[in-house]
């Protein structure tokens, strides 16, 4: 019995190329292509839950990609006034990108919107800007575990150099982002 089970295993190894030692399956070559504009996920807008320290990229009430943040050194509570150390709470939109700039990729958030501009003018305070989503500091102060674990930023809204490439593609220009408590 045993002698006939070798006798069809070495049948079938025979059919399919592989009863001698040094037969070697066919080679193919690998063809690798850059994703397409179609291949990509379709994002129209970016929610950040800054409790949750994630943004979100979303296609109408789908989540395509989410990833961890770091905000302001103040996280905690709405922006507001320049140099509070904290990430901005509303409706903005994404209005313009800069490749070159002190971070790894930057997109900057349309912060202050109306209501922020109308709470700062009341208490007389400069509402500050330049709220960004961007990667980490090109000049790193720190070792890059300190990045990943604490919030670090003037009030930005900080991902991973990797994750930053990847909204820095997916996102289109003037795509709305609510950014929540």
């Amino acid at each position: 019995m045993r002698l006939r089970n070798l006798a069809v295993i070495s049948a079938i190894a025979l059919r399919v190329g592989v009863a001698h030692a040094d037969s070697v399956p066919e080679a193919h070559p690998a063809m690798l292509t850059p994703p397409t504009m179609e291949s990509l996920p379709i994002v129209d807008r970016v929610v950040v839950h800054k409790g949750e320290r994630r943004l979100l990229l979303m296609h109408g009430g789908n989540v395509v990609r989410s990833y961890h943040v770091a905000l302001g050194l103040n996280p905690a509570g709405q922006k507001e006034r320049s140099g509070d150390f904290r990430t901005p709470e509303g409706t903005y939109r994404l209005e313009k990108r800069n490749p070159r700039s002190d971070f790894f990729l930057s997109i900057k958030v349309s912060y202050p919107n109306e209501a922020d501009l109308k709470r700062a003018r009341a208490r007389h305070w400069d509402t500050g800007g330049s709220i960004m989503i961007h990667g980490l500091p090109n000049l790193l102060k720190h070792e890059p575990e300190y990045y990943e674990n604490h919030d670090w930023t003037d009030g930005c809204i900080a991902v991973s150099n990797a994750d930053m490439t990847e909204i820095w593609m997916l996102t289109p220009d003037e795509a709305p982002i609510d950014i929540l408590p």
